[in-house]
């Protein structure tokens, strides 16, 4: 297997064995990751720039430690106190940036398509951290790599994505990859939080969250996204749990061998318990460590694609 892509700016645009390539070699760097030292000499020759135009926090910490890991030089950009303040455009500052040779762009911001303006501006290799409600690809590939670690494979998985479907893009990355590998993906959440036209997707959908969890392996809890929502939507997040919530009786109807995840941060007490959020089959902090290991990987892949060029 190979991978084909410079960038990455979604699971959409890869094949299922470029994502299986993907999870292959974050493998490799998760076992980096349990040694002593942690640190290797692979991209000592890389410049990388943290672009986040939107607030951050695991992601953020989670490149700039894979990238540190694999001794990159590391420059964090945010939208605060910088020159954005002032008027200066997207293209005007990854121009601005690139001009103290920067060799490579992660970028997360609320617009829909920014890494593929900024690598047609450019012309660098990009990373997509997250643009408005499209995707988050290495958040899914995390997902996608702990769910292999527990299972094995995916074909035949039900993989129930339970929440704010409609303003996730961990959802919509998740979906791409998730059908791709052959698992079985129900979507549920209100009628309002679906997305417009979930037929698109190819998956199946449910405002019933009984009959969602049902003999689930995989549920996926998803936050909900109050800042990017106009009102209307639900009408209390005390009704949102009551009707939404995975709560420690509903994680009953789920399949004995199960895991539970979800992307951060946690709403506790609306999508999900704390109890179910702490118990032993929730694998949420794992998610965490694993994402430093596929970005590793992500990092590594498209370098040697640069190296190449």
């Amino acid at each position: 297997m190979s991978f084909g892509h410079k960038n990455l700016f979604g699971l959409k645009d890869l094949s299922a064995d470029e994502i299986l390539y993907l999870l292959d070699e974050a493998k490799a760097f998760r076992q980096i990751l349990e040694r002593d030292i942690k640190k290797v000499p692979t991209l000592r020759w890389l410049a990388v720039v943290n672009l986040f135009y939107e607030p951050s926090t695991r992601t953020r910490i989670s490149f700039e430690l894979a990238e540190k890991r694999l001794s990159a030089e590391v420059v964090n950009f945010s939208k605060s106190g910088s020159s954005v303040a002032k008027g200066e455009s997207l293209r005007d500052t990854v121009n601005n940036i690139l001009a103290m040779k920067v060799d490579m762009v992660v970028v997360r911001h609320s617009s829909v398509g920014a890494p593929q303006f900024i690598h047609r501006a450019t012309g660098v290799p990009v990373i997509n951290a997250g643009d408005g409600t499209n995707e988050h690809p290495t958040q899914a590939l995390l997902d996608l790599y702990t769910i292999r670690e527990k299972f094995g494979q995916f074909n035949g998985l039900k993989v129930v994505i339970l929440g704010d479907i409609r303003h996730s893009r961990v959802a919509r990355s998740n979906i791409w990859g998730l059908k791709k590998l052959g698992a079985k993906v129900v979507l549920c959440g209100p009628k309002t939080l679906l997305p417009p036209n979930p037929d698109v997707f190819g998956v199946e959908y449910t405002t019933d969250i009984e009959e969602a969890l049902a003999g689930a392996q995989v549920v996926n809890v998803l936050r909900l996204q109050l800042e990017r929502q106009q009102s209307g939507f639900i009408p209390s997040l005390r009704e949102y749990r009551m009707f939404w919530g995975l709560t420690a009786e509903r994680k009953k109807l789920l399949d004995p061998d199960h895991i539970i995840m979800h992307p951060g941060p946690l709403n506790r007490g609306v999508e999900i318990d704390p109890d179910v959020a702490d118990d032993t089959d929730a694998v949420i902090l794992e998610q965490v460590t694993n994402g430093v290991a596929v970005r590793m990987a992500v990092l590594y892949t498209l370098a040697q694609k640069l190296r190449e060029a």
